[in-house]
């Protein structure tokens, strides 16, 4: 295994695997045997780094979530897991009442909303500090400054230890990072987007806005990571749900543009050329690009981990990541 620090502050900042192993659905699709079977893999190969959200998998079962988060606890605590392993948490997206979802009815990013929603994943998971807290989706009904100061008051009380945002605007991430720095507050430093190695359009409207999908990386994020070094990009969706090699998993409209065969083509020739497969050169590319991430990959059986795993050691050539970053 690799590795990689996240956060920049001596006192929160943490060494982490470079491949994240996500855990939405534990607890739920996949049953605990096979989830336990699958983390104790992880850990074995030297994984440090789980992700999950207090909303996960409400739209399994009807609930308002937290599945993923019990089964994580559970198992840290069937294997005396301790801090050794950073678990990531995220909230704001949790339904506030069961058959509900975020785009309806979302438990929102307000001060009191937090600290609930903190409150219940550290019960959750068994925690006495969350090792990472994402903001999971935006709350335009809540002034920023309400939100970043409510995540930084968690930190303060050592409650949490490093803060990060999934699916925001980059221009909202920059202006609460703006205000956090200007108060002397901890802020945002680990940003999670849908991210791999096909690039989508950017014309088509998101779940929550008519303006794009928030959750995508586009051309204004990299921009941001490019002149902003110290924080960090974790991906994910990075083998786009199977779509890669699965015939019965088709891309969807987001991927359908003139570069996407151009890139399948040169992807396609790498893994020839290295032995590999589709989905570990997709990896591989992700954690060693210009702008590297750390890939958040899903598995639904200890395979699947196995060849993610796998990934971690193949090191492309310059020539075939040259061609693989022309490709368009």
């Amino acid at each position: 295994m690799r590795y990689r620090t996240i956060g920049s502050d001596p006192k929160t900042r943490r060494e982490v695997s470079v491949l994240s192993l996500g855990a939405m659905l534990f607890g739920t699709v996949t049953d605990e045997e096979t989830s336990f079977a699958i983390l104790d893999r992880y850990v074995e190969a030297g994984g440090t780094f789980i992700d999950t959200s207090d909303n996960y998998a409400f739209w399994i079962n009807g609930t308002q979530g937290g599945e993923s988060e019990a089964l994580l606890g559970r198992w840290r605590r069937s294997r005396g897991i301790g801090d050794e392993i950073v678990i990531a948490t995220k909230l704001g997206a949790r339904p506030l009442a069961p058959g509900n979802s975020y785009i309806d009815n979302p438990e929102g990013l307000s001060a009191k909303a937090i600290r609930a929603a903190a409150e219940g994943s550290r019960e959750r998971l068994g925690v006495p500090k969350l090792d990472l807290l994402y903001a999971h989706i935006e709350d335009p009904t809540v002034p920023l400054g309400e939100t970043v100061e409510a995540l930084a008051d968690l930190v303060a009380e050592g409650t949490v230890g490093l803060l990060g945002a999934s699916n925001h605007w980059t221009w909202r991430l920059e202006r609460a990072r703006s205000l956090a720095a200007g108060a002397g507050l901890p802020g945002y430093e680990i940003l999670q987007y849908q991210h791999s190695y096909l690039r989508r359009r950017a014309d088509l409207p998101g779940q929550l806005s008519p303006d794009g999908d928030q959750g995508a990386t586009g051309g204004d994020l990299l921009s941001y990571l490019r002149a902003e070094p110290s924080l960090t990009l974790v991906a994910y969706s990075p083998l786009l749900k199977g779509s890669y090699v699965r015939e019965d998993k088709p891309l969807g409209p987001e991927f359908d543009h003139a570069g996407t065969p151009t890139r399948l083509a040169a992807l396609r020739s790498v893994a020839e050329e290295t032995g590999a497969t589709v989905n570990q050169v997709v990896i591989s590319w992700l954690i060693d690009a210009d702008i590297p991430s750390i890939p958040l990959v899903g598995c639904s059986s200890v395979a699947q981990l196995n060849e993610n795993l796998a990934a971690v050691d193949l090191r492309l050539t310059p020539d075939q990541r040259a061609r693989l970053d022309a490709a368009y």
